[in-house]
C-alpha cells in the first residue's frame, strides 16, 4: 500500500491551475456525441471520470468499462439508450453494487432497451439503442441528480421530447440547472415550466465551439487549506474560475466566507473566465449549520475544516452521501476519530459535532475508501498536524490528477512510506 506523509510549509504564496471542471466537461461531452460531435470541447478535464466517457464515445467498444465513473455510469446510460448498436455497460465491483435501477425503469418508460446482466438494479447493463418517442415522465425529485440530468440531455433527441415532472423534495438542484444551462448553450430548448416540471422540446442540439471552466470542487480544497494555514499572510491564486458561476460548488466561495476566507476576483465581470485570489480574513463564525442538499460533495471539506477550526457544526442534506465512492457518512466518523474528533450521524442524512474529543491516532494514517474526496478533503489538515499520512493517495485521479503536485508546488513536503 502506498502512503504518502505530509509536512506543512510555514506560508503559501501560490498560483494553482485547478483541473477542469468534471462536472461540466463530462455534461459537454455527452452534449457534443448527441449534437454530431464535430467540434470537441476545449479545456476537458484530464480526470478519470472524464477519460472514461471520452474512451467510451471514441471507441464504442461492444463492452464498455466506466471503472468507477458514477457520472460516466449514469450518462452513458441514456446516451446509450438513443444511439444505434448494443452495448454492455459495466465497471468496479464498487459500481456493480451502486444502485441504477431508478434511471433504467425511467428510461424503460420512454421505451429503452436495457437488460441487468447480473443482479436485478445494479450495473452491469446490456443496452440496446433505438427511436425513443418521449413524453411524460414521473421521477422523484431526492435521488441524485445525475439520473435526472442524464435525461434531461437525451430529451431533444426524443421524437416528442420530454416532460419530467419530479415527485416530493428536489435536490442538488444547482446540478440539474447547470444542465439546463449548458443544454441551451448547444442550442436546446429546455427549461423548468413549473417549481417541479421541466419541458425539453424536440429541438436537436447545434455543434459549437465551447470552453470548459475550472472546478469550483477542486478550489474548495485550497480555501480549505487557506482557512487552515497558521500565517495570516498567505495568500492563493486560483486560475480558470468564474464569477456567477453555474456550478452547485462554486458555493464553496460564500461558505469559507463564514470560515475566514476571503475571496478577491481579478475584474468585476461575470461569466469569464479570471483569476481569484484568497486572502485571510478575521471573520469566523462561532458555529457552522449548514444544508449541503444542493452541494453535498463540499460536505468532507467542511467537516475537516470546522473541526480544525474548533467550530461546532450540523449539516444536514447528506442523504446522497452512503451511495457515492464510499458510504462517506461512515468513512468521516471514522477518519475524524483518528484526528481526535468524535462526529456523530444522524437520520442518514446528518452529520455534526459539538466539540467531543477522543484520542488521535494519526500513526495509522487516513485511509481513503479508493474514494477520491476522502484524500483530497483530509490532506489539508496537514496545516494542523504535520507528518498526516495519506493511506493509498493515488485516488485523486478520479477528479484532481495532478493535486498531489499541485501541493508541493505550494510548498507541501510529500515522503512516500
Amino acid at each position: 500500500m502506498v502512503k504518502y506523509k505530509l509536512t506543512a510549509p510555514d506560508r503559501i504564496d501560490q498560483t494553482i491551475c485547478l483541473p477542469a471542471s468534471k462536472s461540466i466537461s463530462n455534461r459537454a461531452l455527452i452534449i457534443y456525441a448527441l449534437s454530431g460531435g464535430k467540434q470537441v470541447p476545449e479545456n476537458l478535464s484530464n480526470c478519470d471520470d472524464t477519460e472514461v466517457i471520452i474512451n467510451a464515445l471514441r471507441h464504442m467498444p461492444d463492452e464498455i468499462d466506466i471503472k468507477a465513473a458514477g457520472t460516466a455510469m449514469r450518462f452513458m446510460t441514456a446516451y446509450l439508450s438513443v444511439m444505434p448498436g448494443t452495448h454492455v455497460l459495466t465497471g468496479t465491483e464498487r459500481m456493480k453494487h451502486r444502485p441504477i435501477g431508478v434511471l433504467v425503469n425511467a428510461l424503460k418508460a420512454l421505451g429503452a432497451n436495457i437488460e441487468y446482466t447480473a443482479e436485478e438494479g445494479y450495473p452491469p447493463l446490456r443496452i440496446t439503442g433505438c427511436t425513443l418517442k418521449g413524453g411524460e415522465l414521473e421521477v422523484p425529485g431526492n435521488i441524485s441528480s445525475q439520473y435526472i440530468s442524464a435525461l434531461l440531455m437525451i430529451g431533444p433527441m426524443l421524437s416528442e421530447g420530454l416532460t419530467l415532472q419530479l415527485t416530493g423534495d428536489i435536490i442538488s438542484r444547482p446540478y440539474i440547472d447547470l444542465t439546463l444551462w449548458m443544454m441551451g448553450e448547444f442550442g436546446a430548448d429546455a427549461e423548468w415550466t413549473s417549481g417541479d416540471t421541466i419541458t425539453v422540446k424536440p429541438k436537436p442540439y447545434i455543434s459549437r465551439p465551447y470552453i470548459i471552466e475550472n472546478d469550483w470542487s477542486g478550489a474548495s480544497y485550497w480555501y480549505e487549506m487557506m482557512a487552515l494555514s497558521k500565517d495570516t499572510t498567505s495568500e492563493i491564486r486560483l486560475t480558470g474560475l468564474m464569477d456567477g458561476s453555474k456550478q452547485g460548488d462554486s458555493v464553496t466561495r460564500y461558505i469559507f466566507s463564514l470560515l475566514g476566507v476571503k475571496t478577491i476576483f481579478e475584474t468585476k465581470k461575470e461569466g469569464i473566465s479570471q483569476t481569484v485570489t484568497l486572502k485571510r480574513s478575521r471573520r469566523c463564525v462561532p458555529r457552522l449549520d449548514y444544508d449541503f442538499v444542493n452541494s453535498p460533495d463540499l460536505a468532507q471539506t467542511f467537516v475537516v475544516t470546522c473541526a480544525a477550526k474548533n467550530i461546532p457544526f450540523r449539516f444536514t442534506g447528506l442523504q446522497t452521501l452512503k451511495i457515492k465512492e464510499t458510504d462517506r457518512i461512515e468513512a468521516m466518523k471514522r477518519e475524524m476519530r483518528k484526528l481526535g474528533y468524535v462526529i456523530n450521524d444522524k437520520n442518514g442524512n446528518e452529520l455534526y459535532w459539538d466539540g467531543e474529543r477522543c484520542e488521535p491516532t494519526l500513526e495509522q494514517g487516513i485511509d481513503t475508501y479508493e474514494d477520491h474526496r476522502m484524500a483530497l478533503a483530509f490532506a489539508p489538515y496537514v496545516f494542523v498536524a504535520d507528518g498526516l499520512i495519506i493511506n493509498n493517495p493515488q485516488v485523486v485521479t478520479k477528479s484532481y490528477p495532478l493535486f498531489w503536485d499541485d501541493i508541493q508546488k505550494a510548498g507541501v513536503k510529500i515522503e512516500e512510506e
